[in-house]
């Protein structure tokens, strides 16, 4: 287990490789969660031998609280919710609602992140999907679940810390699940960290523009 918190997430992203060792070799894709879990995928693809991709899912808003998470949907336009999602007010309405205006958006980074370009295929092989942390989980389960939908040899979820119950969660969906940190004590992700520096959409798009060959 790590001590926290972490510097930053180039300090977790080596941490995240490190204990991801025995996969190097094995050409996994490495699926981060935009934005901020890509420049730590290129750390962790780039250590493993590995390739870089991301996995799109948006959480669903909360009527009147778009950043109180009550689910997430990917990019097939599937949409996990949680159970609290009834008590916030979330009808059917206004979930079916929120899952377009989300998956909208979904479609439009796709377009802008990898323009041209179609997702890595998955099928056959180890996946890796990264996040910068785990709160509710609802969008590390969304994106689980999209990359089991291809038929993975392999699924592993990675992340450096995470609350405790949702690592629970999440386990049921993945082969394996490597976590740095799991504190009883969990706040934000970035609560974590000792600099959470935004990631921008032109920061993605540039590290998932380099060439493979570029980033060795």
């Amino acid at each position: 287990m790590s001590s926290l918190p972490f510097r930053d997430r180039d300090d977790a992203a080596r941490q995240l490789a490190a204990a991801l060792q025995k996969y190097r070799g094995s050409n996994p894709v490495v699926l981060a969660i935009p934005r901020g879990a890509v420049p730590m995928g290129r750390i962790v693809s780039e250590a493993l031998g590995g390739q870089l991709d991301v996995v799109l899912v948006r959480k669903l808003g909360a009527p009147g609280n778009p950043e109180l998470a009550i689910g997430a949907v990917d990019e097939r336009g599937v949409a996990i919710l949680a159970d609290h999602a009834a008590w916030t007010g979330a009808d059917e309405e206004y979930i079916e609602r929120e899952t377009r205006r989300q998956l909208d958006l979904i479609r439009e980074r796709r377009s802008r992140y990898r323009p041209g370009q179609a997702a890595i295929p998955l099928a056959g092989r180890t996946v890796i999907v990264l996040d910068d942390g785990l709160a509710t989980g609802s969008t590390m389960i969304a994106a689980l679940q999209a990359a089991r939908a291809q038929g993975p040899e392999r699924l592993v979820c990675a992340v450096p810390v995470a609350a405790p119950d949702s690592l629970v969660r999440v386990a049921k969906l993945a082969d394996e699940v490597v976590c740095l940190a799991a504190p009883r004590s969990f706040m934000a992700v970035g609560s974590h960290y000792l600099d959470f520096s935004g990631v921008t959409d032109e920061q993605v798009i540039e590290i998932l523009a380099e060439p493979a060959a570029a980033r060795d």
